[in-house]
Formats: structure tokens, C-alpha cells, sequence
């Protein structure tokens, strides 16, 4: 079998060079997927300011941020466990989103939705919010630098072998 691709750039003689490991990998993840619902969130409260004012704009920004929260603690969560048990983090996401999902059904039972709340916005909202807060974790994922393996570590003679 043959190929006519480009053989490229001849490799160097020198070592090739250690990335390492992603550092705090949740924490970033929090940043940028808030940083991008925030934007995100911004312009649907601004469309909603023109279409239905002030409560088109409180209604999408209430629905974007009690998503942004509940998203914000599966990462916090995630950092906490991740530094001592990262093969337990997966059961504590589990049990964190049961905790959050009947958590926020209680909250929004027992308070109810204030007068001025416009259900369409809202929904609106949290939905804008999911999107981008989602796809800004699969940009971070597909980003990050997971080490598998030990870095090599040099040999104790001091030689370059």
C-alpha cells in the first residue's frame, strides 16, 4: 500500500515535551459554561425587554439563573470530590442531581411563581441557558488534558538514555 501524502517536516532530536494534566478541570468548566450562559442569557433578557419589558426581562433572567445555579452545583460538587475520590465523583453527581432535582421541585411547589413571572420568557430562558451552558461543557470536555499515565521521569544517573 501506497500514499502520496507529504512526507512533512523531518522529526527533531530533542525530547519531545510534557503537557501534563488539566488543572481544575470543574472549576474551569464553571467559568466557561457560566461565562457563556451569561452572554447568552444577556441577550435573551434583551429581546424580551423589547418584546414585554420589564417583566419579560426578570422572567428570562429568573429562568437562566436557577439553571446556571443548579448546573453551577453538580461542578462545585464535582471539584470537591474530584480532588480526593475523582472514581467516587460520579456517585456523588448522581446523588446530587436527585438531591437538586427533588430540591428545586420543593422550592418551586411551596413558593409558587410570582405575579409578574410570564411562563413563556421563563421557559425561554432556561432554555437559552441550557443549551449554551451545555455546549460550553462539551467545548471544555473535548479541551481538556486528561493524564493517564505518569509522566517519565528522568533516570537516576542523569543521563539523557
Amino acid at each position: 500500500m501506497t500514499s502520496n501524502a507529504d512526507p512533512g517536516p523531518a522529526s527533531g532530536a530533542g525530547p519531545v515535551g510534557v503537557s501534563g494534566p488539566t488543572t481544575s478541570l470543574w472549576l474551569r468548566l464553571l467559568a466557561l459554561s457560566s461565562a457563556a450562559s451569561g452572554c447568552a442569557l444577556v441577550l435573551t433578557g434583551i429581546a424580551a425587554f423589547v418584546i414585554n419589558g420589564g417583566a419579560g426581562l426578570w422572567s428570562s433572567v429568573l429562568g437562566g439563573v436557577l439553571v446556571m445555579v443548579f448546573f453551577a452545583i453538580s461542578l462545585a460538587v464535582g471539584h470537591i470530590v474530584g480532588r480526593n475520590n475523582p472514581s467516587g465523583a460520579i456517585g456523588v453527581f448522581v446523588a446530587t442531581y436527585f438531591i437538586k432535582v427533588v430540591g428545586f421541585a420543593v422550592v418551586l411547589l411551596v413558593i409558587g411563581a410570582p405575579d409578574w413571572l410570564q411562563p413563556r420568557w421563563f421557559v425561554i430562558g432556561a432554555v437559552v441557558t441550557v443549551v449554551s451552558w451545555q455546549a460550553a461543557e462539551i467545548y471544555g470536555f473535548s479541551k481538556a488534558r486528561l493524564q493517564i499515565y505518569n509522566d517519565p521521569q528522568p533516570p537516576e544517573d542523569g543521563s539523557n538514555a
